[in-house]
């Protein structure tokens, strides 16, 4: 490999790496601030269990709460999780194998299986969210939240960020092949 080629490979892993970190960046900060909400959400199901049993008082709109913060708990933190590696791993060979190797089994998973999926649940998704969106769609219970719609919008929105972590993922490990 020529000086040249070499230069232009580290400037390009540079130029990698950059976007990789914004994606990364983005499901740091939504991930660390939804996961807040766990908290809220115990202490949200604390008080209504107490206010039922103890004082024999209920509401939907409380009770549905948590349902919505579970959602967005769940589907907001994804990308977040798969940047810090704490997804289930199926790969029982991962270990053993070469750093190389390692690369190249991720690329092939980001590309083949991650990034598919994400684009099939974000193509999917959006017609039912649109749907929800063009009737605003409310709660089935009289008293209940009235956004449904919103929190169908959490669906594109989870394949979204999961999809730009896994890209920034793939602009890591990339990265990392080409300034070996």
């Amino acid at each position: 490999m020529s000086l040249e080629t070499t230069e232009q490979a580290k400037a390009d892993g540079t130029a990698l790496l950059r976007v990789a970190r914004l994606f990364a960046a983005l499901n740091e900060h939504i991930g660390r601030a939804v996961a807040w909400l766990s908290l809220f959400m115990v202490l949200v199901q604390f008080f209504v269990v107490v206010m039922r049993y103890a004082f024999g008082w209920g509401d939907i709109r409380l009770q549905e709460s948590i349902i919505y913060m579970h959602a967005v708990l769940f589907l907001l933190i994804a990308g977040y999780t798969l940047a810090h590696e704490g997804h289930v791993r199926v790969d029982v060979l991962h270990e053993r194998f070469s750093e190389r190797t390692r690369a190249v089994i991720e690329i092939i998973g980001g590309v083949f299986f991650l990034l598919p999926l994400c684009v099939y649940i974000f193509w999917i998704s959006m017609p039912y969210v649109l749907q929800s969106w063009a009737i605003l769609e409310t709660s089935r219970e009289g008293s209940g939240i009235p956004a449904v719609f919103l929190l169908k919008t959490l669906i594109p929105l989870f394949a979204l960020l999961l999809g730009l972590q896994g890209i920034a993922n793939l602009l890591s490990v990339i990265s990392r092949l080409q300034t070996k």
